[in-house]
C-alpha cells in the first residue's frame, strides 16, 4: 500500500483552498460563494489533520473539532442569511444585492 507524504496532503489543500478562494472571487451567486468559503475550510483542516497525523499529536484534530462545531453553527446561519436576503429581494445574485451601500 502506498501511503502520501506531507507535502502530497498540502499540495492538495492548497489546491482546494485556492479553488475555494478563486470560487468566492469570481462567483456572484450567494450559494456558490457560501459552498467556496466552506471549500476553503475544508481545505484548512486538511492541512491540520495531515500536519497533526506526520507530527504523531492529536493537537490537529482537537482543532478540527471546533472547526468543524463551529462550522455547523456558520452553516446554520448562512442558509438562514441567504434565505433572508432571497425572500426580501428575490434574487441570490451578489451584485444586485446592494442594501448596504446606502
Amino acid at each position: 500500500m502506498i501511503t502520501a507524504s506531507l507535502n502530497e496532503y498540502l499540495v492538495i489543500s492548497g489546491v482546494l483552498f485556492a479553488l475555494g478562494f478563486f470560487g468566492v472571487l469570481l462567483r456572484r451567486n450567494t450559494l456558490v460563494v457560501f459552498m467556496c468559503l466552506e471549500l476553503m475550510l475544508v481545505a484548512s483542516t486538511l492541512a491540520l489533520v495531515a500536519f497533526s497525523r506526520f507530527n504523531g499529536t492529536m493537537d490537529g484534530n482537537v482543532f478540527v473539532f471546533f472547526i468543524l462545531t463551529v462550522a455547523a453553527a456558520e452553516v446554520a446561519v448562512g442558509l438562514a442569511i441567504i434565505v433572508a436576503l432571497f425572500r426580501l429581494r428575490q434574487t441570490i445574485q451578489l451584485d444586485e444585492l446592494n442594501s448596504l451601500k446606502n
